[in-house]
């Protein structure tokens, strides 16, 4: 069964993003580590960004939930390197445990 919602809203100019899991799309396959998940998620928040016509530097805002909070260092590491230059606004929110058992969850809002 497909869930109930879309990657993405537009509305008057901005997109906001459901989150999105560290998820291989083909299979429902979660890479093993922060690092690997963090890097994945990143990949699929650009991928949604640019099919709605946008890019990472129109963030506006990140909202980063993590299963655990000592994964905030590694996660802010892999975040800056992504980001490079652009800072949105953001958030880490400690959450315990997230679907089908992902570290990270990344849900933005960015203009379009």
């Amino acid at each position: 069964m497909q869930a109930h919602y879309a990657p993405y809203i537009s509305y008057q100019g901005v997109i906001y993003i459901s989150g999105q899991l560290p998820i291989l799309d083909t299979k429902p396959t979660i890479p093993v580590g922060i690092e690997a998940q963090t890097k994945l998620v990143l990949q699929r928040l650009n991928e949604v960004l640019l099919n709605a016509g946008s890019s990472k530097e129109k963030l506006l805002q990140v909202r980063i939930y993590v299963s655990d909070i000592e994964l905030w260092d590694t996660v802010n590491v892999i975040y800056a390197k992504f980001m490079g230059n652009h800072r949105p606004a953001r958030c880490i929110v400690p959450c315990g445990v997230l679907h089908y058992g992902c570290l990270i969850e990344v849900e933005a809002i960015a203009a379009q």
